[in-house]
């Protein structure tokens, strides 16, 4: 299992983290036993020879005539060994490597004791040292005070580890500028797979990345002369074919066939309208409507207007409108979507017909539910159903292209929102569609 993040920013961040940190570590190694270790070592030796001169005086002088504070025996706090302290740790280091090394020069017999200030009473830190006083093995005290201890290494630390996170800002600076054509280059894929439009990605970032961006705009640009042309293609097969259906209307109209034979001419009126529906259906499933540029409404009034061009045809849907804020979208899509699913509902439910609005405050989106009382899906999966070309009609249902759902889904993820199929609570049907407000805004 990997501890590491899946993001390529962090991973980036963590480097860059780790790469400072080991630079700090391995300059503070550098500093503390290439150039602080020898330079206590000499102040060791120093100390040492000053040690041994002041011992060779003492041990000749009469008694009584050196004015110390010489002991017998060493004090009891002395012989303790020295608190480790992390937050402290130059110091302790800094004690230890003097203490060491100045044993190391000095006789066997003249040994060395630490004195802290946290085990001595009036809080000073001593060199306890035995030398011999008048030729007895005597114990004297050296304080040793506070500057000694701060030679500035310590505002180096700070200094070197303020450095350290300024280097790691800027880096993290540095990694968000980089990442931020990658970050654009996804959003890009989101609105492209929705149906939008990406729009061009600059090319002025690294090379790696400039490269990837045009690489995308290249791509965006092709697809979008296959849409057009296919768009074209669609445009030019509808012309042609109701070019002459026209004609044949006419000539129908024309000729003496209604007179004579009326459920003839009611027929084929019926077959020539069935042709031009299915025109119209390729013609909106081919027309992405990501030209059409949203535009402030209500979707309430959208609703009611539908439903009441449907009562007009006898088509009675049952409206719960709920408190829905005017928000941006694509007019004509949305009508398209909303009348593409009425009409399903009258198709296949027949009976029980409804449309209910309300806002999801929880998400800040839309809901929108079509409903009704027919069949319901049956044994059809729903995914299938936004299929293009999946017909959900069984025996006895109305035949249509099946572009009708796929139609509704391309359109509502136009919008950033989403189609859900499922059946009815009680029987029937129900398509919802869910416009989060934020994306439907934006695109």
């Amino acid at each position: 299992m990997s501890f590491a993040p899946r993001s390529l920013f962090a991973r980036n961040v963590l480097l860059l983290v780790a790469l400072v940190a080991v630079s700090q570590v391995c300059a503070l190694a550098v500093l503390l036993h290439l150039i602080q270790t020898p330079r206590i070592e000499r102040a060791a030796a120093t100390f040492a020879s000053y040690i041994e001169t002041l011992d060779t005086v003492l041990r000749d002088m009469p008694a009584g005539t050196a004015r110390l504070d010489a002991r017998a025996d060493l004090p009891s706090s002395a012989n303790t060994e020295p608190p480790r302290s992390w937050l402290r740790f130059y110091r302790t280091y800094q004690r230890d490597t003097f203490v060491e090394s100045l044993r190391r020069h000095l006789p066997a017999d003249m040994p060395v004791r630490w004195q802290s200030a946290e085990t001595s009473a009036d809080a000073q830190q001593r060199l306890w040292i035995r030398v011999h006083l008048a030729g007895e093995p005597r114990w004297i005290a050296l304080a040793v005070p506070e500057a000694a201890h701060d030679d500035g290494l310590t505002t180096t630390l700070l200094l070197s580890l303020g450095l350290g996170a300024l280097a790691i800002a800027t880096a993290y600076a540095i990694q968000r500028h980089l990442n931020r054509p990658l970050a654009d280059l996804a959003d890009a894929a989101r609105r492209l797979s929705a149906g939008g439009e990406p729009g061009v990605l600059p090319t002025d970032g690294p090379t790696e990345i400039a490269q990837v961006s045009a690489a995308f705009n290249r791509m965006t640009a092709a697809l979008a002369e296959a849409e057009a042309t296919r768009a074209l293609m669609l445009a030019g097969i509808s012309h042609d074919i109701r070019t002459p259906m026209t004609k044949l209307r006419l000539a129908m109209a024309m000729s003496s066939v209604p007179s004579v034979d009326a459920s003839f001419a009611a027929s084929a009126e019926g077959y020539l309208d069935q042709i031009d529906t299915i025109l119209q259906q390729f013609m909106d499933y081919a027309g992405s409507g990501a030209k059409e540029s949203p535009v402030v409404g209500d979707i309430n009034a959208l609703v009611a207007n539908l439903a009441a061009d449907f009562a007009g045809l006898g088509h009675e849907f049952a409206l719960s409108l709920g408190d829905i804020p005017p928000f941006a979208f694509r007019p004509i899509g949305m009508m398209r979507m909303l009348m593409n699913l009425m009409q399903n509902a009258v198709l296949y439910g027949v009976v029980g017909l409804g449309v209910r609005t309300w806002m999801d405050e929880k998400t800040r989106s839309v809901c929108i539910v079509v409903e009704d009382r027919g069949k319901g899906l049956g044994t059809h999966d729903a995914e299938s159903l936004k299929q293009p070309f999946k017909r959900g009609g069984g025996e006895g249902q109305p035949k249509g292209t099946g572009l009708g759902l796929a139609i509704v889904e391309r359109i509502a993820r136009l919008h950033g929102g989403t189609l859900e199929l499922r059946p009815r609570e009680g029987g029937g049907a129900q398509a919802q569609i869910v416009l989060p407000l934020a994306n439907a805004v934006a695109n």
